[in-house]
């Protein structure tokens, strides 16, 4: 039997300052003056549409992502909150985070954020070599990441992940491990630490700079694995380290399989609705966004085939260290385990599976390092 799972809420916002040219998310060129009230008014109607039928079930979670949501005055992320809040339900420790740029923040305004409710914060750092952020398209230098920091806990939030690429152009393992020191010195609370890809589309895949190679970017991965352990970081996701307690609620709902709101220009959505898993899209040109109305906003509303679920929850529970049950499967997907015994014993025979213990299933050292052929195991014949 489906059963409803936690329900989160993203919400896109998808201006930047200046688009970088390794990324591929829905963001765009800030106009001269964003459209902030008319933004939030369209994303207050995706919410009031999306949510009826769920207005009973508790948020855990509200992730404001992008593009750059710290370009919109805390006054305006005040506004969204408290309307959403007159529509559903809480957690009474629900997490609220916003993304920021380092180089977006004036000073004082994390502050207004906090006192809109926002108790979490994703700062882009993405390397504090001034000649890497130069490459990378960024807007702030190397020292704005400290400040940024600073500002964080003069306004009393402590809880913050930091962003941090490795395999950047021309990288050695030395100058990815002093990125890394450098970001831990700082003492985030979370850290995402990823590997620079050429995404198709953007301007790093059309003309791509010198990366290091498969070997090089093994090591990088491994050593900077090592730091990251030995200064206390659990790593408990592909990409994803954090300090005891403080794995950010809102990801995990992802890789587990939750339920979540998407509104927002090009936001995707999952939920659970009618005994159904249903995937939901929003139109993605902002100019074409705020000029629809709410229903032509959104262009997707799909119940995902059965044959499909099962991909599905592999693609995010097999990204997590402690990888899944058979229950939660079942409770996610609605599905009988006998659905993909066949393919689990399969995977365990190939070594990219290997059942703990405590009954959980989790990926091998094999099976993270092939982890796309561990789950296209799953795949619907």
């Amino acid at each position: 039997m489906l059963v409803a799972p936690p329900l989160a809420l993203y919400v896109h916002f998808p201006w930047c300052v200046q688009k970088c040219p390794y990324c591929d998310f829905n963001s765009h060129k800030a106009p001269g003056q964003l459209p902030e009230q008319q933004y939030i008014s369209a994303l207050l109607e995706d919410f009031a549409r999306d949510v009826i039928g769920h207005e009973h079930r508790p948020l855990v979670s509200i992730f404001m992502g992008g593009g750059t949501p710290s370009l919109f005055s805390p006054e305006s992320i005040a506004h969204l909150l408290e309307e959403i809040k007159k529509q559903i339900p809480v957690s009474e420790t629900l997490e609220v985070t916003l993304e920021a740029n380092p180089g977006t923040i004036e000073h004082g305004r994390f502050a207004g954020y906090r006192d809109a409710g926002i108790n979490r914060v994703s700062l882009g750092a993405q390397s504090f070599d001034s000649a890497q952020l130069t490459k990378l398209g960024r807007i702030h230098g190397s020292d704005d990441i400290a400040v940024a920091v600073d500002e964080l806990r003069k306004a009393g939030i402590d809880n913050f992940n930091l962003d941090l690429m490795y395999g950047l152009s021309g990288q050695t393992l030395s100058e990815a491990l002093s990125d890394l020191r450098q970001a831990i010195a700082l003492q985030p609370t979370h850290l995402s630490h990823y590997q620079l890809t050429l995404e198709p589309g953007t301007p790093f895949f059309h003309r791509p700079p010198q990366l290091p190679d498969d070997e090089q970017c093994f090591a990088m991965q491994l050593e900077c694995q090592a730091l990251l352990a030995a200064a206390g970081y659990q790593h408990y996701e592909v990409s994803a380290y954090a300090q005891s307690g403080c794995r950010s609620v809102h990801n995990l709902n992802y890789w587990q399989f939750g339920d979540y709101f998407g509104i927002g220009a090009g936001a995707h959505g999952k939920l659970t609705h009618n005994a159904q898993v249903v995937r939901t899209e929003r139109v993605k040109p902002p100019r074409q966004y705020l000029a629809a109305s709410v229903s032509q906003r959104l262009i997707r509303y799909e119940p995902v085939n059965e044959t499909e679920l099962p991909f599905e929850f592999m693609l995010n529970a097999l990204r997590l260290q402690d990888g899944f049950t058979q229950s939660l499967f079942e409770l996610r997907t609605g599905l009988l385990w006998s659905s993909i015994e066949s393919r689990v014993m399969l995977a365990e025979q190939r070594g990219l599976l290997v059942k703990e213990v405590d009954q959980r299933w989790v990926p091998t050292a094999l099976g993270r390092q092939f982890l796309n052929d561990l789950v296209s195991l799953f795949l619907a014949n």
